[in-house]
């Protein structure tokens, strides 16, 4: 029957007046922080950047093979065969054995079980491609191997560029993958897009090596450029530290000489290496290269056994904080390529938010007209529960401190149009209801009873288009999706507990009246 016990009554109106609080933090600020959550605006409502990074693996995959070179050098050794006229070119590995062993060496690239295939076991496909051609063995990496690279590139740069990001205290970013080797950056609100991209473009491959004049150094060497300017210093390959080691960098002011520096901590592997290296190397410039530039190269004076020190290279405090920022996040695996760009404004923003708001507005004001001429004090009902509906989305919304866009403002109109049809539905079966029955409590009753299938298959359908557009989409439509999915199961709370309440209350006042509905 229609009827409500006090315990639901209680219930109902806890439920609706604890999200119409929650809504209302929106507006107004509350001292209790769980009360104090808002519903943060996109990019295309507030304003911000856009950046589509792509990764580029070219370097991934030449490191990867010369990596490669060393391990298969140490594997066929044990072997007693060796590799000649081993060479790297266009990501190929080439190289060279004497005939008798060409075959031994097809058979252990073939091998399931060999170091050279890993990953036989997981995809039962190999890492490695190889082709032997009048005895020249050519390796590349298989299709397998190049996706799961790929993969393994994008998670590392997904996790380094959510670390940069977050550590500059952007509110609310969107980050997310695109591909196996593209990455999405929504920064909403961002007022310095430079100063992102400047990080974000940056490897921060950090090493620190020795300068040295001697052309035969058994590690090799390579001349390369400071930073600041085009001086040259002859550096050598071997790699003393690199920023792995690193435990923490801070941007310091140095009492003695009045200069910006970053202050670097290792962790227990660092400090032991550095200490040797200081204490073997007194006398000697120490080259502190940042993605393939000089930064500084400071004399070695004394040993650094403490497993700290510190960078200097004319920072400003800006400069120096960006660069402690780089060395505490990580070197990204690959080098990242900014390939689109869109800067949204706050103003468009702003007349983005005024024309949906005018736009919500104006279609509230409608079905509030149309429903109470059609349905009278129903139609009353009706409007109370569609505005208490609104409380609801917005005030699960703003719990989940969700990221509100334009499509989202959509899918909220939406949402009243769907609450709509579910009460005319309603509506229309009790008449039907009433012809036949004249008591009004138990009309009122079978028409929410026998209107319910119809309404449930409607909202289910749509619940399940949405649920889909939420995980095939993406950005936008994955907003719409939501705000449209969390209407659905609002709107049915509404319909058939608040509006159902409404009506019982006003029907079992007048259930001998004539003429309800």
């Amino acid at each position: 029957m229609l009827h409500f016990s006090k315990l639901r009554i209680i219930f109902i109106t806890l439920i609706s007046l604890f999200f119409v609080l929650i809504a209302s933090s929106n507006l107004f600020k509350f001292e209790n922080s769980f009360f104090n959550k808002k519903i943060n605006l996109g990019l295309d409502l507030q304003g911000g950047s856009y950046l589509l990074l792509e990764i580029d693996n070219s370097p991934v995959i030449e490191q990867k093979l010369q990596n490669l070179t060393l391990t298969l050098k140490n594997y066929f050794k044990e072997k007693n065969i060796r590799l000649n006229n081993i060479k790297l070119v266009e990501d190929k590995l080439f190289f060279s054995v004497q005939d008798q062993f060409k075959q031994v060496v097809l058979d252990e690239f073939n091998d399931e079980a060999s170091i050279i295939n890993p990953y036989y076991q997981r995809f039962k496909s190999h890492q490695l491609d190889i082709v032997e051609e009048n005895n020249i063995f050519k390796i590349n990496f298989s299709r397998q191997g190049i996706i799961e690279l790929k993969t393994s590139s994008q998670d590392q740069a997904l996790e380094i560029v959510r670390r940069r990001i977050d550590e500059i205290g952007t509110n609310e970013p969107n980050i997310l993958k695109r591909g196996n080797d593209r990455i999405l950056v929504e920064l909403p609100g961002l007022d310095d897009p430079m100063r992102i991209k400047s990080l974000l473009g940056k490897t921060a491959n950090l090493t620190f090596r020795f300068v040295t004049n001697l052309s035969d150094d058994s590690f090799g060497s390579e001349k390369l450029k400071y930073e600041e300017n085009d001086q040259e210093e002859n550096v050598s390959k071997r790699i003393i530290l690199s920023g792995d080691n690193l435990l923490d960098a801070q941007p310091r002011m140095n009492s003695e000489t009045n200069e910006t520096v970053v202050t670097f901590t290792l962790d227990r592997v660092g400090a032991k290496r550095f200490g040797k290296a200081t204490s073997t190397g007194i006398g000697k410039k120490l080259a502190i290269v940042l993605d393939g530039k000089i930064i500084s190269a400071p004399v070695i004076r004394d040993t650094i056994a403490s497993g700290s020190g510190q960078i200097s290279g004319g920072f400003t405090f800006q400069s120096a904080t960006d660069l402690a920022l780089l060395l505490r996040s990580g070197a990204l695996p690959a080098p990242l390529n900014i390939i689109e760009e869109r800067t949204v404004g706050p103003d468009l923003g702003k007349d983005s938010i005024e024309a949906g708001i005018i736009a919500l507005i104006i279609g509230f004001i409608l079905v509030i007209v149309f429903i109470f001429t059609k349905y009278k004090i129903f139609g009353l009902i009706t409007n109370v529960t569609l505005i208490i509906n609104l409380f609801f989305l917005i005030g699960i919304l703003t719990i989940f401190e969700a990221t509100l866009t334009l499509p989202g403002i959509a899918g909220i109109i939406l949402t009243v149009g769907m609450a709509v049809d579910a009460n005319v539905l309603i509506f229309e079966r009790i008449k039907e209801e009433l012809k036949n029955e004249k008591n009004n409590l138990i009309a009122f009753d079978s028409g929410y009873i026998k209107s319910r299938t119809a309404i449930l298959d409607a909202n289910i359908t749509t619940l399940l288009a949405a649920i889909i557009l939420f995980f095939m989409g993406s950005g936008p439509i994955k907003g719409f999706s939501l705000t449209l999915g969390i209407g659905i199961f609002t709107t049915l709370f509404s319909v058939y507990f608040v509006a159902r309440l409404l009506t019982a209350l006003y029907v079992s006042r007048n259930k001998e009246k004539e003429g309800l509905i």
